[in-house]
């Protein structure tokens, strides 16, 4: 299956050097080409890629509210691109509806598996890195300790699931916190994301912080400090 994507950057030459690297790719073709967070909107509607590659400083409209009018309106996936390696943005753009978010300085070979890896449905991010994002912008929420009502209709079981991806744990590392199959938790990642309108697993993460579920400084399960982020892409 061809990934069809929508570049917008308001530099051309930016711009163009990334459709170029990604439009010669044998499973991949670049159907448009945007100078400002309005034009990305309207190719995205036009032209309904699978991924939208959105620079976040534009003019006009902003890529973050190019991601989040497109993310609203559809099934494209964005991501995100900059040349400011802020904490600050990732944080807006994951809340835009973000899948994926990376700087400008990225090199060819990653710029391609990030497409594929948000195209085919997984985030960019590893479920630990979101982690350390939401806490510092969640910290004053998530004192409060007292989950509210989105979280009702999740069952026990889906309730721990959801605690356990906050905690940045893989598929298989809740499998074993859970004692079930990795079939199962797949299952029950999927029931969390389809219960609580969520795009992937960096979403549940923020969810998780922002109702109160998680705080900031919580110990992992175990009771044992846990590495930094896993270099795999996070899988549903």
């Amino acid at each position: 299956m061809t990934i069809r994507v929508v570049v917008a950057d308001d530099q051309e030459l930016v711009r163009s050097g990334f459709a170029m690297i990604l439009d010669v790719q044998p499973d991949i073709e670049v159907v448009a080409e945007a100078g400002d967070g309005a034009e990305a909107v309207d190719a995205v509607r036009r032209h309904a890629p699978d991924v939208a590659l959105l620079d976040i400083r534009m003019p006009r409209v902003d890529g973050i509210e190019a991601c989040r009018a497109i993310s609203a309106a559809g099934d494209c996936r964005t991501v995100m691109l900059t040349t400011f390696d802020s904490d600050e943005y990732v944080y807006e753009a994951l809340h835009a509806g973000a899948s994926g978010f990376l700087l400008k300085d990225v090199r060819r070979d990653d710029l391609v598996h990030a497409v594929r890896v948000v195209a085919r449905g997984d985030s960019l991010l590893a479920p630990s890195v979101a982690r350390r994002l939401v806490e510092q912008y969640t910290r004053p929420a998530a004192r409060t300790r007292r989950p509210d009502a989105r979280l009702d209709v999740l069952t026990a079981r889906e309730r721990e699931t959801l605690l356990l991806l906050a905690r940045g744990l893989s598929n298989a590392e809740i499998a074993a916190e859970l004692v079930v199959s990795d079939h199962t938790v797949k299952t029950h990642v999927g029931n969390v994301l389809a219960k609580l309108g969520l795009r992937d697993r960096i979403q549940a993460v923020i969810c998780a912080y922002e109702t109160g579920l998680v705080a900031a400084g919580d110990p992992p399960p175990g009771g044992s400090d846990r590495a930094g982020p896993s270099p795999a892409p996070a899988r549903k």
